[in-house]
């Protein structure tokens, strides 16, 4: 006789999985029988100075995908390959790395002199990886010509704005998207770590618009919140790292004062607080979200939540907006 579950008994066993694993998801990093272990940082870096920052009619001849960098560059890249050791070895034990990066000459560079800093028994790995590559600008380019298109992007705005024969943020949002659902499955398949006791690291040397838009992806930030954000300096890195409730946050290894720099309004300042300190379980009640971003009229007529029977949902609310 077949064991497999039909008709109703199929259901309540698709749901004591479900509930199983929605369990899993929220503490994987922790329970005994669950294949996802969390790294501990993701640490986005933009790459040093490149030719095309310093001049930039370098573009009018030279494909964008090709612009190295500089002197100073190359400096730069090996300053944050120390800078990025100290983070990720501060605490000592057994740790390494893996290392996404954009396939641009100027992000493959800055790699290798990061790279330079690590013992290679601390590395896991390299993978080169095309979504997160620059926004695309079109082919050559004039650079009056892009000086205007840039004026003109300025006043229309940065996200939804779509350079001719090149991109937008919104497509560039959309292959980081996709990037995460594979980088997540990475995480899933073990594909980043060596053994259980290892503490693993993600570095992902990129471009600063693609990684402003990472960090907008992963925290759920809107629009209107992303076209205030400053750009990353060259070779600036910052690490997004895992609170003790099992949430990343940009305020475990950065300061508030620092994501005031970057452009983080109060709102999402506060709510990198929440998620440094947040256990994962008490999200649905407990959530820093960007409620009143939407809404600034709220109903808390009494009355009317008890003829709705939506009371208890309000109070929920109400709780995340104190």
């Amino acid at each position: 006789m077949s064991s497999t579950p039909t008709g109703a008994a199929h259901d309540l066993a698709a749901a004591g999985v479900a509930k199983e694993c929605l369990f899993c998801e929220m503490t994987r990093q922790h329970h005994p029988h669950c294949a996802r272990r969390l790294p501990k940082r993701i640490i986005l870096v933009r790459h040093g100075e490149s030719q095309g920052n310093l001049d930039m009619s370098a573009y009018t001849t030279t494909p964008d995908y090709r612009i190295p960098l500089t002197p100073l560059g190359v400096d730069q890249a090996r300053a944050a390959g120390r800078g990025i050791l100290d983070v990720v070895s501060g605490g000592g034990g057994n740790w390494k790395v893996y290392f996404y990066v954009s396939p641009y000459e100027r992000t493959r560079a800055t790699l290798r002199e990061i790279g330079a800093a690590f013992p290679r028994h601390r590395v896991i790995g390299a993978r080169e990886e095309c979504r997160v590559r620059e926004q695309d600008f079109g082919n050559f380019q004039v650079e009056e010509r892009m000086r205007a298109v840039k004026e003109t992007r300025d006043r229309f705005g940065r996200f939804f704005f779509r350079f001719p024969e090149g991109e937008s943020a919104a497509d560039v949002f959309d292959r980081v998207a996709s990037f995460l659902e594979s980088l997540w499955r990475d995480i899933d398949m073990g594909r980043l770590e060596q053994d259980a006791s290892c503490e693993t690291n993600l570095v992902i040397v990129s471009h600063g618009l693609t990684s402003r838009v990472f960090l907008m992806k992963w925290f759920k930030w809107t629009v209107d919140q992303f076209e205030h954000l400053n750009n990353f300096d060259n070779c600036e890195f910052r690490v997004m790292q895992l609170g003790p409730g099992g949430e990343y946050s940009l305020l475990v290894h950065h300061t508030k004062e620092e994501l005031h720099r970057w452009g983080l309004s109060p709102e999402m300042i506060a709510d990198q607080q929440w998620r440094a300190s947040a256990n994962r379980r008490s999200w649905a009640d407990e959530c820093s979200s960007f409620l009143p971003t939407f809404f600034d009229n709220w109903n808390d007529d009494e009355h009317d939540d008890d003829r709705d029977g939506s009371g208890e949902e309000n109070g929920k609310t109400n709780k995340l907006l104190e």
